[in-house]
């Protein structure tokens, strides 16, 4: 595939090539098919703006860099009628950084091999006063075979191999003192108790993958057997920093660290250890009559994690454990059913079983000043099953009912382990949740649909950690002897209830003009003990598609959405904090042929984000966040604004090739207070800073010419 080195939207899509493959004109069947064409693609394109301006940009198109780029790709078909065989090569972006090269040879109904390359690059938009080239690179090559083995039989095999390089933004950091090093000095105005900063996390690992699949398909039953396999490996095991004694105070003095902190911060930091998954399967279904159908799958996983400790820089392991010997099964078994049993009803039924079974081996890896604490297993049962019902009241009228039921078992708490930042813990939640759904077509013209659920879910009793000697069932978790009044519960395991609407039209009031309109609320509701934590969340979306034909040449399209998310959640002797994140943007599109031989087009498009953080005092809180509160106002919004006109004109030079050229501007808008207020950017312990510019502009223009043979 071609892949012009401009704005990715302006390259043609798989969807239009699927489309052109549907609708093409017809031929008569006896007339043979012509050769298949080949192209080869060049071009420049010439970007405007700094490194900064870019940084948005240039986040995944490999162009932050560069000013300049060129473009070589194409695409070389041949079939053999005489064997059947066709081979199809393909090239594209082989100047730039997301290369991509597929050999394809194929024998239909026979026989299919590929081998394929491919390199993306991900740039870091926020630059660091270090240097650090803060990027990762990714090569993946892969290799497919397909082969049938008779009539019924196929087997699928692949194998794909991705090495990973390049340095990811990452840090650490301490405050002292902490109940994990009681030992550890506060802050003075003589030292320092705590410290942030930058460690770039270097990345060196292959992630290799295996699949097999052999597929029966019989006039009533269709079979599928398969393995995966999954071997990711990390060269680099850990992180061994080197912090001096010496760092800045928050406003930007040198001081030396208090005791203790130095020793923390130089500690070795653990990256992602080796690890390896496979699993078997065996799906199927089977075909009663034919508008009675059974669906099935069993599969069973397993996940090994044996890293070395030391040899990935830790010392201190427990006694006799070399590593941490980590093994997780998986079993899943499901079953499907969907009948028709008369013409206007359609009946579906599924059942679903998951066991993950966590036999890690318990070792005390945890220590908290004289306390020590071992690892948790996390085994867990999940059942789920739906039901689902669809009914053609008459042409114009189809309603749908559904249920459906989960239940999950966490298993036993591992009673020599620790859960810290939470009150309390929930061994079993069930929910259940209802749906209905009306579709109606009130005329040729228009249509339109109205859907809503319900879903509850609660649990068993909740369970009070006792820090290394197992957990406390508690009864009546609301009686204020407990204490739970000011704890937090995890949301996941909190009793919810979850309330969606969802409204669909469509409307063609004309051959020309069609709209498309698309409306959704939701909201959960969050009951704990306590009056803190997570109390509310929901959502409103809003979306508007409109396209209209001009004349057999012209046409123009548009889009409008909205959206909204909001939380609402509180801390005890601290702030009561709301969240919402409104999200609105605009689209608008124009394409035609001005001549036989020019074709040309324009978008402009809009995208607006805010994220407010509305703050209000706990009555618990003390007289140090009040002032603090009214000193700042809390905390600002962050807000992020994008624009972007897209340019394109095609010119035929004959039947062979073409010209195109492509214009496009683009201005970013980042205010994001994490990372600069006010034009300060954030600064780290040791002075380093990372950012990226508030404002970004860049033009781009790219022209491409293409030659087409068969």
């Amino acid at each position: 595939m071609n892949r012009p080195v401009s704005i990715p939207a302006f390259a043609p899509t798989l969807m239009a090539a699927a489309l052109l493959g549907v609708f093409g004109s017809a031929r008569a069947e006896d007339e043979p098919p012509p050769p298949p064409e080949s192209s080869v693609t060049v071009g420049a394109g010439l970007l405007s703006g700094s490194d900064a301006d870019r940084a948005l940009f240039g986040q995944y198109n490999g162009l932050r860099t560069h000013s300049a780029s060129g473009l070589l790709g194409f695409q070389y078909r041949r079939r053999d009628d005489e064997t059947g065989t066709s081979l199809r090569l393909e090239g594209s972006d082989l100047l730039g950084s997301l290369r991509e090269l597929e050999l394809g040879w194929k024998k239909p109904g026979d026989w299919k091999f590929s081998v394929s390359y491919g390199e993306t690059l991900r740039e870091e938009p926020n630059r660091a006063s270090t240097g650090a080239d803060l990027h990762l690179k990714r090569s993946k090559v892969g290799v497919a075979l397909m082969k049938t083995l008779g009539p019924q039989l196929q087997l699928d095999v692949s194998l794909s191999s991705e090495n990973k390089d390049g340095l990811r933004l990452f840090g650490i950091g301490m405050n002292c003192p902490s109940a994990v090093a009681p030992g550890c000095g506060v802050t003075t105005g003589t030292q320092i108790g705590w410290a942030v900063l930058m460690l770039p996390e270097p990345v060196n690992a292959n992630h290799s993958q295996i699949e097999a699949r052999l597929s029966y398909a019989g006039e009533k039953l269709h079979l599928s057997a398969g393995y995966y396999g999954s071997f990711y490996q990390n060269h680099f095991g850990s992180l061994s920093p080197n912090v001096p004694g010496t760092l800045n105070n928050a406003l930007g003095t040198p001081l030396p660290l208090a005791p203790g902190l130095q020793a923390i911060l130089n500690q070795p930091v653990a990256l992602p250890p080796d690890n390896q998954a496979h699993q078997i399967d065996l799906s199927g279904r089977y075909s009663f009559t034919p508008t009675t159908h059974l669906n099935f799958k069993l599969s069973h996983a397993q996940a090994l994690q044996n890293d070395d400790f030391a040899g990935a820089g830790f010392a201190g392991a427990p006694a006799g454990v070399s590593n941490l010997g980590g093994r997780v099964d998986t079993t899943l078994a499901q079953v499907g059913l969907s009948a028709r049993p008369w013409a206007k009803l359609t009946l579906q039924a599924k059942l679903r079983y998951e066991d993950t079974d966590d036999s890690t081996p318990i070792a005390l890896y945890n220590v908290e000043d004289t306390e020590t604490y071992t690892n948790r297993r996390l085994p867990s049962t999940k059942l789920r099953g739906q039901l689902q019902a669809h009914y053609q009241f008459s042409s114009d009228y189809r309603g749908t009912l559904g249920a459906e039921v989960e239940s999950i078992d966490r298993g036993v708490f591992t009673a020599t382990s620790a859960a810290a930042g939470i009150t309390a813990l929930r061994q079993k939640t069930d929910e259940t949740t209802v749906r209905a759904e009306l579709r109606r077509r009130m005329n040729e013209q228009l249509s339109g649909a109205v859907s809503v659920s319900r879903s509850r879910r609660d649990g068993s009793n909740w369970l009070r950690d006792n820090s290394g000697t197992g957990v406390t069932e508690v009864p009546d978790a609301f009686d204020p002897s407990t204490g739970f009044a000011r704890g937090i519960f995890m949301p996941t395991l909190a009793d919810r209830q979850r309330d969606k609407l969802r409204l669909q039209a469509d409307w063609q009031p004309s051959d020309e003009l069609s709209l498309q309109l698309s409306a959704q609320h939701g909201i959960d509701r969050f009951s704990t003990p306590s009056v803190y934590g997570v109390q509310t969340s929901g959502m409103d979306h809003l979306d508007l598609d409109a396209s209209y034909a001009l004349s057999e040449r012209w046409s123009l399209t548009g889009n409008l959405n909205y959206g909204t998310e909001t939380l609402r959640q509180a801390r005890p002797d601290a702030a009561a904090l709301a969240y919402d994140n409104t999200s609105s943007g605009f689209g608008v599109g124009i394409t035609g042929k001005a001549t036989s031989t020019i074709q040309v087009g324009a978008n402009l498009s809009h995208l607006d984000d805010r994220s407010t953080y509305a703050q209000a005092l706990d009555t618990t809180a003390d007289g140090a966040s009040a002032a603090l509160l009214a000193a700042t106002g809390g905390l600002p919004d962050i807000i992020f604004r994008q624009t972007t006109l897209k340019l394109f004109g095609i010119y035929t030079l004959d039947k062979q090739s073409d010209l195109r050229l492509d214009l496009g501007y683009q201005r970013s808008t980042w205010s994001d207070w994490s990372w600069s207020y006010n034009g300060v950017p954030f600064t780290y312990s040791d002075g380093t800073v990372v950012g990226q510019s508030v404002r970004q502009r860049v033009g781009f223009v790219g022209l491409r010419y293409t030659y087409r043979w068969q």
